[in-house]
């Protein structure tokens, strides 16, 4: 399934994207744990960029800082790493920013014809199912749709 799905959770949504590239784990989860790519797999029109000072150690605790824009607004983000298991799985959340929440779970298995990603993302916005409904499911859709082809492209 290469393919992004946002559906109704029981408090707020939850998306969920899976890719495989044909990569080993051992190449594929490197890239992850630099926060730096993070700038690679983000659309340009985002304007993403990592604050906090290279190089970043990933581990349970770190706090990383962004700034973005969001529909041109520019704003600020913090997340913390609260689970590093290297090769398996780590989850960022966020500790300040533009969502009521949002927990953000990396998921990375090797599988026949390389590495299995996957992204579940449980988040609340301000304003609820309607503002969610006309801009912010949108934007995050395209955003995790845009990180699919980036990694296709990177690891390809």
């Amino acid at each position: 399934m290469d393919d992004v799905i946002i559906e109704r959770a029981p408090r707020g949504w939850l998306l969920r994207a899976e890719c495989v590239v044909p990569r080993p784990l051992d190449e594929v989860f490197p890239f992850f744990a630099d926060a730096m790519n993070l700038e690679r797999i983000t659309p340009p029109l985002v304007r993403f960029r990592v604050l906090t000072p290279a190089p970043l150690t990933m581990r349970t605790g770190l706090l990383i800082d962004y700034k973005l824009r969001i529909r041109g607004l520019p704003v600020r983000w913090q997340t913390e790493i609260t689970a590093w298991e290297p090769q398996r799985r780590f989850v960022d959340e966020q500790r300040r920013g533009p969502y009521k929440f949002w927990r953000h779970e990396h998921t990375f298995e090797a599988c026949d014809g390389g590495t299995r990603m996957t992204d579940e993302v449980h988040y609340g916005v301000p304003g609820g199912g309607l503002v969610n409904w006309l801009l912010v499911g949108r934007d995050v859709r395209k955003i995790f749709a845009y990180r699919q082809q980036a990694l296709r492209e990177i690891f390809f």
